[in-house]
């Protein structure tokens, strides 16, 4: 067994688009990023790589790669779970969380499990929570969003 860790956070702007857990949430601002920003998918990414002790995002999607520019991050988990696997790897749990004040977050969980699925992870070995802040930070203030993901692989 292999546990790894990850976390990503971007900030808020106006004029993007919210992309959370490969979800379009409805939402006056979206997060700054080269990719989609999706912070939860990055989260999870980061967490599979630190499993498999391949560094970090950064080093298989560098934000200054063209080739990632405003890409899915659906797609990169994708990969990211298909490398897991090429190195005879299964993901065996995944438990994660959001952080952002607004907007509420739980309405979209189930939506996220499923889009998520899509990128290879059973719906069953995935948890998906949402916390505030509690208005401190830069997450309390409403000037971004951050998400932490933990994966535990197991031999295929």
């Amino acid at each position: 067994m292999r546990i790894g860790i990850g976390y990503d956070s971007h900030i808020l702007a106006e004029g993007k688009k919210l992309v959370l857990g490969g979800v379009e949430v409805p939402f006056e601002k979206g997060l700054v990023s080269h990719s989609d920003g999706d912070v939860l998918c990055h989260a999870i990414i980061d967490a599979i790589i630190g499993a498999l002790g391949e560094g970090d995002i950064g080093k298989h999607f560098p934000d200054n790669d063209e080739r990632f520019k405003g890409a899915s991050s659906i797609i990169l988990l994708t990969q990211t779970v298909d490398m897991a696997r090429s190195k005879g790897f299964g993901i065996a749990w995944i438990d994660s969380v959001i952080i952002t004040e607004r907007p509420k977050i739980g309405p979209h969980i189930s939506a996220m499990k499923r889009k998520l699925s899509e990128a290879g992870i059973s719906e069953a070995l995935l948890n998906i929570k949402a916390k505030t802040n509690e208005g401190m930070g830069f997450i309390g203030r409403g000037e971004g969003v951050a998400a932490q993901a933990v994966c535990l692989l197991v031999r295929a």
